[in-house]
């Protein structure tokens, strides 16, 4: 006949070690939903109403935050700063007292602003011609920008295997053949920063909601790419004190995003100048601590890989 102390005793001590391991894995996931208030979320409609109706002003109001101080009296160097959201970031940097290098593929004049011109980041050799151009000149702040979205929508039936290797060559390769030259010449000096402007479309684990129904294919992996080169990097720039990040400007209103200017007000897309503060701003908070953080320029929130 079982001894009725001993079952009492057992079941209690069952008992607790199951109320401990409840205890443990509450703990664990209250810690993994503070983990992720990190995180900005993938509905961008309602992530924009949401912080709309909150008046979130780091989203809603970027002048009230804003910090662009660390700029001034810096060398910067813009990629595709001739229009849409890089020139901006040009001309925002040079009213913030920065010394402004653009890069672009034609000639083209930009008052106050230095321009190399014939840079093309697809040509394996574009790193040397920039380096030849920059005569010695040191990089306190990189701005990898060019980019390339093809304007037709992909599906199945309307695939473009050129234009998806053109995209992945120029938003994907093209920053690591800037950056690398720049490196490799030591123009990229101890305490500099490199941005790799990409967008929220590299994520794959957002392709979900975002993409729910496919398409966009040479964009979103051109994207995913880009995200991976900028990660890479941020870890072989470690041990040289170079920061690196990896931003989604948020939506602005530029030839590049016309195609959806259907959706421009319900998704909270702003001027460019207004993007322009926040990818600004998002570069001034980098640092050897956070490197390689993949940071939403809108809300100032990580996005997942």
């Amino acid at each position: 006949m079982p001894n009725t102390a001993n079952i009492v005793t057992h079941s209690l001590a069952l008992l607790a070690g199951l109320s401990a391991g409840v205890l443990a894995y509450t703990l664990i996931n209250s810690k993994k939903k503070e983990d992720n208030s990190e995180y900005t979320i993938p509905d961008q409609p309602l992530r924009f109403a949401r912080d709309k109706a909150a008046n979130n002003v780091r989203v809603m109001n970027i002048d009230a935050i804003y910090n662009p101080t660390y700029a001034r009296g810096k060398t910067v160097l813009v990629t595709g700063g001739n229009r849409g959201i890089g020139y901006a970031i040009a001309k925002e940097y040079q009213a913030q007292g920065a010394r402004v290098i653009v890069t672009v593929r034609k000639p083209v004049r930009i008052e106050g602003i230095e321009v190399i011109s014939d840079i093309d980041v697809t040509d394996d050799n574009v790193g040397a011609k920039l380096v030849r151009a920059l005569n010695g000149t040191k990089i306190d702040i990189l701005v990898n920008n060019a980019g390339y979205f093809y304007g037709p929508q992909e599906k199945m039936d309307s695939l473009n295997f050129r234009e998806e290797l053109s995209m992945i060559d120029i938003c994907a390769v093209g920053p690591l053949r800037i950056t690398s030259a720049l490196f490799n010449a030591g123009l990229l000096p101890s305490g500099s920063r490199v941005s790799m402007i990409t967008s929220q479309g590299g994520s794959i684990s957002w392709r979900r909601v975002q993409n729910p129904k496919g398409g966009d294919y040479g964009h979103h992996m051109s994207k995913a790419a880009a995200n991976m080169m900028g990660m890479l990097v941020s870890q072989e720039f470690k041990d040289h004190n170079i920061s690196v990040s990896v931003l989604h400007p948020g939506f602005n209103k530029t030839d590049m995003t016309r195609k959806y200017e259907k959706i421009w007000e319900i998704e909270g897309a702003v001027d460019s100048s207004v993007g322009a503060k926040r990818v600004i701003h998002e570069i001034g908070l980098q640092n050897m601590a956070n490197t390689g953080n993949f940071v939403n320029c809108e809300d100032g929130l990580l996005i997942p890989w």
